[in-house]
């Protein structure tokens, strides 16, 4: 996730518990680069890049759609919200078939039973949502909401429409590819790391001095061994004294990913009968 995402003001913000992600770990190799006099040898980055290009390719090759448990935080105006967790159905795009994505919020209860759905270039380019639960909640009718506009964003950090692990690739790469000119960082790779019971390859990004274009300290990126897919983004602020513990940013974890499941086009339509869209 990396500009702003998900829903409105009428939307409750949801609360739950974080996923743990740490593992043995192995530490593979460390790259530093100091930007001028360095040109002639290869950017830390440049491996962490390859590696998250080769995993666009397989996306975009391999991978139609899949159901996931999104387990998100997010620093909002410098108030760091409770873990949220949604489950999703996302559908890549592909020739002919546009990006789709249905979700389902699975807890607290004051949000339980929220549902949302999206599909790119479909519905005057609106995303439909509705509460859950019961009362007035429940008698709040479908909304549907310009998904970069101010309710859909507010208490957000980026829009729906860029929810997903192919969207989460594409915005690594092009956080990297700028990261890279500007010539300073760490970047270490482990291996052993452990995401949901699932191996992992962790890389970190750490930028030592706060700059442009910088807009973390440290990023890690949680790549499945199995899936070649990352499941999980973190990064965090710099220290806002010396020897102060660095304050979370964001943190998306994607676990019980499940790959093509031959979703159709009603899998992202609110008249699906198995939703509780209002608007049926």
């Amino acid at each position: 996730m990396i500009r702003r995402n998900l829903f409105g003001a009428v939307l409750f913000c949801l609360i739950l518990n974080t996923f743990s992600s740490q593992a043995q770990q192995q530490p593979v190799r460390v790259a530093v680069n100091k930007g001028d006099g360095v040109a002639e040898k290869q950017h830390p980055l440049k491996p962490a890049i390859d590696i998250a290009k080769a995993a666009l390719i397989n996306s975009q090759k391999n991978i139609n759609d899949y159901t996931a448990t999104l387990v998100k935080r997010e620093r909002i105006e410098g108030v760091l919200g409770a873990p949220e967790y949604i489950y999703l159905k996302v559908r890549n795009a592909k020739a002919g078939t546009p990006f789709s994505t249905y979700m389902y919020f699975v807890k607290p209860a004051i949000a339980k039973g929220r549902e949302v759905i999206y599909v790119h270039g479909k519905n005057q380019g609106k995303m439909c949502a509705h509460e859950g639960g019961t009362g007035l909640k429940a008698a709040i009718p479908d909304l549907w909401l310009d998904p970069v506009g101010f309710l859909a964003m507010k208490g957000q950090r980026y829009p729906v429409t860029e929810i997903g692990l192919e969207n989460l690739i594409v915005q690594l790469i092009d956080r990297a590819e700028r990261d890279m000119k500007a010539g300073m960082c760490k970047v270490q790779f482990r291996k052993g790391a452990m995401i949901n019971k699932r191996k992992c390859t962790m890389i970190q990004v750490t930028h030592p001095d706060k700059m442009v274009p910088y807009d973390f300290h440290v990023a890690q990126i949680f790549i499945d061994d199995e899936l070649q897919v990352p499941v999980r983004y973190v990064s965090y602020d710099w220290p806002e004294t010396e020897g102060a513990r660095p304050k979370l940013i964001e943190e998306y974890t994607y676990v019980n990913v499940k790959l093509n499941n031959g979703f159709k086009d009603i899998d992202f339509d609110i008249n699906n009968p198995n939703y509780n869209f209002k608007g049926k």
